[in-house]
């Protein structure tokens, strides 16, 4: 095959790459977890009303969320750490499969939460409120479980599960 025919071949074959590629780039449509991305990161939410809001999968990152409401909220699988709430307001939340590594829950009320397989490492639960919250298969450090415990009571409306049976009190 002579050079000419093999330098018209690249070139057809370069030309039918690049035109499939452009098609592809003007055609395609952006997958659903970019266009609906949002995170709260390095952000200021103190007293804010996040009541009753889908924020699946979203991302708290050094955050403050100081008397925050988060009442009835859905953050499953969602990303709190290095997280300040204090006296926050957590009833009912959902916090199933979260990250809440290095979190000050200081205060708070997470009676009747749904904690179910969340890490929640280097966390501190003084003075809170876990009446009815369900802590099943949830990662703690044994230090919290065993002062959640002293205070842990009720079932969880949603879960039936005993508080005390899903943090594995004695």
């Amino acid at each position: 095959m002579s050079i000419r025919k093999s330098l018209m071949r690249c070139c057809t074959v370069a030309l039918v790459v690049g035109l499939a590629c452009l098609w592809v780039m003007l055609t395609a449509t952006p997958a659903i977890a970019q266009t609906n991305a949002l995170n709260y990161n390095n952000a200021n939410l103190n007293n804010q009303d996040l009541s009753h809001q889908n924020l699946r999968g979203k991302e708290f990152v050094s955050v403050e969320m100081r008397n925050v409401n988060l009442e009835g909220s859905d953050l499953s699988n969602a990303i709190l750490t290095k997280g300040v709430l204090l006296n926050a307001n957590l009833k009912g939340v959902n916090l199933t499969g979260a990250l809440a590594d290095r979190v000050f829950w200081v205060g708070s009320d997470l009676s009747n939460a749904i904690l179910e397989d969340a890490t929640m490492t280097r966390t501190s639960f003084q003075d809170v409120n876990v009446t009815g919250a369900d802590f099943t298969g949830a990662i703690l450090d044994r230090y919290e479980i065993a002062q959640l415990c002293k205070r842990a009571e009720g079932t969880n409306p949603v879960t039936g599960v005993d508080t005390r049976d899903s943090l594995g009190c004695r």
